[in-house]
């Protein structure tokens, strides 16, 4: 038997088993070349739009009375009687204390006398000179006579002057006894007594009468910041937002009254930096008291076209340099530098870097970078996509 022919059953099938081997290899490839491509990552974006934003900062603050009088004696005497009701309201010249007005009553009595004296013997001084003056025309008189009479009614009419004044002043500390307020407000406790002496030189007040509606509240804000607002209000970009006042109380409610700012302040404390500013607050039921903590709220001004981005859409670098990753109308990410300048709730005010209409990718930053091609959804919606994603592939790897 010939063995080609033998032999010809086996070429058959290895050349057979080839071909199937390189049918397959093609049919891979064809495959993998088909296969499609990954999805676009999602990430949720938040579109910016301009709006008018009043620009707030929260500085400490204390209340000062709008007016605030101490009452000391101006003369000396003991205390007949206290006139008021501590705490109560009090107008401008009520007596507040009565204080015993003997001895000064006959000063005023005694320089009474004094002035009557001193009229009576002006009035013989005049009478004097007149007769020295006729005497003198008929040359019945010297000239030197003429001239002392004329002298004495000149001292004469001095004495009436000095006796007046001396009474005057008489009348001025019999008043000063009944001590009144020079100012309406409210009057606090009082630290003296009946029958206690006072003088006219002490320096403990006998009580305080100070006008608490409205009522100041001093407020220290830094110099820089100062500046920075004034430079930026000059440039036009805010408007003024006419200083209002809104207070935060000391067990963290908020004051029912809101008030304006009145003076700035006109010197910067070399000690902290800061300048003094006093707004004016209304304060009808009296809640804010003089020495009061609290938290001044204050508006001075406006940005009418403010940018506020979720403070999730700013990342900053080692170096502090803040950046936004913002999606084009392409799809594509791109990376850009801003600049914000203060926080407002959760959000950063951006002043330059971003304009109206820009996405700027606050969910999903982490899985993206700069050029990548993006499917951005709704902040608000892109939120479940990846909890979804991940429920996904759990389900796909249990079931493998």
């Amino acid at each position: 038997m010939d063995h080609r022919l033998q032999r010809t059953p086996l070429a058959f099938a290895a050349a057979a088993a080839l071909l199937c081997l390189g049918l397959g290899l093609s049919a891979c490839s064809s495959k993998s070349a088909e296969a499609p491509t990954a999805p676009a990552t999602d990430v949720g974006v938040f579109t910016v739009s301009a709006q008018s934003l009043p620009l707030k900062s929260e500085l400490p603050g204390r209340t000062v009375a709008l007016q605030s009088a101490e009452i000391r004696p101006q003369v000396s005497g003991i205390v007949q009687k206290r006139l008021f009701t501590e705490g109560s309201e009090v107008q401008a010249g009520q007596p507040l204390y009565q204080l015993d007005a003997a001895s000064y009553d006959a000063a005023v009595r005694s320089a009474e006398a004094a002035v009557a004296k001193a009229q009576a013997t002006l009035a013989a001084a005049r009478l004097s000179a007149q007769r020295q003056q006729a005497l003198r025309a008929a040359d019945a008189s010297s000239q030197q006579a003429l001239e002392d009479a004329q002298a004495a009614l000149k001292e004469d009419e001095a004495a009436l002057l000095s006796a007046q004044a001396t009474l005057t002043s008489a009348r001025i500390d019999l008043a000063r006894t009944r001590i009144t307020s020079p100012i309406a407000g409210r009057v606090d406790t009082s630290s003296v007594t009946e029958g206690a002496l006072v003088t006219a030189s002490q320096t403990t007040a006998l009580t305080t009468v100070q006008r608490l509606d409205p009522i100041n509240v001093d407020i220290p804000q830094s110099s820089v910041d100062l500046l920075k607002l004034r430079q930026q209000l000059g440039q036009g970009g805010l408007k003024d937002g006419s200083a209002r006042i809104q207070l935060v109380l000391e067990d963290g409610s908020t004051y029912a009254h809101e008030g304006t700012l009145k003076v700035n302040g006109v010197a910067v404390n070399t000690s902290t930096g800061a300048v003094t500013l006093r707004a004016t607050v209304p304060n009808p039921e009296h809640v804010l008291l003089p020495g009061m903590y609290v938290r001044a709220v204050l508006t001075q001004a406006v940005d009418p076209a403010a940018l506020l981005v979720p403070q999730a859409g700013v990342q900053r670098n080692a170096s502090g340099a803040a950046s936004a990753l913002v999606v084009g109308a392409d799809g594509k990410v791109e990376q850009r530098p801003v600049t914000v300048a203060q926080a407002i709730g959760n959000q950063w005010r951006v002043t330059q870097g971003l304009q109206a209409g820009d996405r700027v990718i606050v969910e999903g930053v982490a899985k993206v970078r700069p050029s990548q091609v993006v499917h951005a959804v709704p902040a608000a919606l892109g939120a479940s996509a990846p909890v979804a994603a991940s429920a996904a592939s759990a389900a796909s790897a249990a079931s493998r």
